[in-house]
């Protein structure tokens, strides 16, 4: 099962220099959500009535979309019927995700050539469908569009990095158009790398969306640590658990939350305190009814961390 397929196969706020900006955006509309409200990565493709029902009987009031599987069909009929489908089941979506079209290999040997934004081969295709998702985010009202840019050069001087700054900045002034967040996931790259993608690529509307799990996964950092680097751009939170890299060729093993690296604790504590507010979404990476009872016990083992974050 592909890796971004969540469910579908078993049914920071702007820098402050650029609020002067006469784009209404989205996102500054008060949110129906409480503070850090749990929430789920899903793929709704193909029964979507199905899947959406789950997220409400699980107990989540937020979902987070990954929607690799619409690339070349966000119709307006499509939206309608994602929105007629949030109403009847209580689920505020908070921001929509692709990182195809392919190939994409996730690990170390082909990661490189084949993931995000970075790769001259995918650039525009990709640019394209994170343009489609954004026009399609536009239609349902949903402030945030996110993606895996890839492995972003640690050497600004690497002649792959100046392509990478423009295709960042070519879509993140997509999605300010359309009154947009551009999140950036994180993973491939390390915290300062990332920053200083922020910096060089000069958009207001360009933020985090922190994985808990993949900065481990990819070896590139503790999540815990990363906040002091990335915290004020994090506008999304991939609420997952893992284990560092062994094999120099593979990722790190997700593994159920609690039972891997990840202090949420202290990560929510941080997060808490520089004042995010935004949904806490649920991504765990196996399928089937095995899928849905990890949820459920990750979903009882994080309202218990945010009860102490929150109290």
């Amino acid at each position: 099962m592909d890796r971004r397929t969540f469910l579908g196969a078993a049914s920071a706020a702007f820098l402050a220099e650029g609020l002067h900006t006469s784009t209404s955006l989205a996102a500054a509309a008060p949110s129906p959500l409480k503070p850090m409200a749990l929430g789920l990565l899903i793929n709704p493709f193909g029964e979507p009535e199905k899947v959406f029902r789950r997220v409400h009987d699980l107990g989540f009031s937020s979902c987070f979309l990954s929607l690799d599987g619409y690339i070349n069909g966000f119709k307006p009929e499509l939206a309608t019927q994602f929105q007629a489908l949030l109403t009847q089941y209580e689920l505020t979506a908070t921001t929509v995700e692709v990182v195809g079209p392919g190939p994409l290999e996730w690990n170390f040997l082909r990661g490189p050539s084949t993931i995000g934004l970075v790769p001259p081969q995918t650039r525009a295709a990709r640019i394209d469908a994170l343009r489609q998702a954004s026009d399609f985010a536009k239609l349902m009202g949903i402030p945030q569009v996110q993606t895996h840019c890839g492995f972003i050069p640690e050497d600004p001087a690497d002649p792959l990095y100046p392509g990478a700054v423009e295709a960042i900045r070519t879509v993140a002034q997509h999605c300010q158009a359309n009154g947009q967040y551009f999140l950036m996931e994180t993973g491939q790259e390390t915290p300062t790398t990332m920053s200083r993608m922020i910096r060089d690529v000069r958009m207001p509307n360009l933020a985090v969306g922190l994985d808990t799990a993949n900065l481990i996964l990819y070896g590139k950092a503790n999540p815990v640590d990363a906040v002091d680097i990335l915290g004020p751009f994090v506008r999304s939170v991939h609420a997952k658990d893992g284990r560092w890299p062994v094999n120099p060729s593979n990722l790190g093993e997700e593994v159920l939350i609690g039972t891997g690296l990840v202090d949420f604790l202290k990560v929510f504590t941080k997060l808490h305190r520089i004042g995010y507010t935004g949904a806490i979404t649920i991504e765990r990476e196996t399928s089937g009814p095995q899928q849905i009872e990890d949820v459920r016990q990750e979903k009882r083992y994080l309202e218990r961390v945010l009860h102490e974050v929150l109290a």
